[in-house]
């Protein structure tokens, strides 16, 4: 089987105080959106920059404590790593997907 790595490193700005929750053994998550930017030169040379949006869940364990989502607040900036994870689920009868972040570490920027 051929290695591969699925790992993430984002550098941005969280758009809203996160959505907390716990499972019924006690373990904390978080969700939160993460902006991350570029400028980029449009056919007639003018810069612009584009944002993009990203869904990161962390939850508590042994990579992640509860010290560490005290760090998400709207605004922040952070830098986070982990790894990209697809869903898929259907609407309408059409197939559909969206990917989050699952977050790995968590560190103000």
């Amino acid at each position: 089987m051929e290695h591969s790595i699925n790992k993430v490193e984002l550098l941005g700005r969280v758009g809203a105080d996160p959505r907390t929750g716990q499972t019924e053994d006690g373990r904390k998550v978080i969700n939160f959106s993460l902006a991350t930017g570029e400028v980029l030169k449009t056919s007639s040379g003018e810069l612009r920059e584009e944002t993009t949006w990203h869904r990161i869940v962390a939850w508590e364990g042994k990579e992640l404590t509860v010290t560490d989502f005290e760090k998400v607040k709207k605004g922040s900036r952070l830098a986070v790593t982990g790894r990209i994870r697809t869903n898929t689920y259907e609407k309408d009868g059409q197939q559909r997907y969206t990917q989050e972040i699952i977050a790995q570490t968590l560190k103000n920027a």
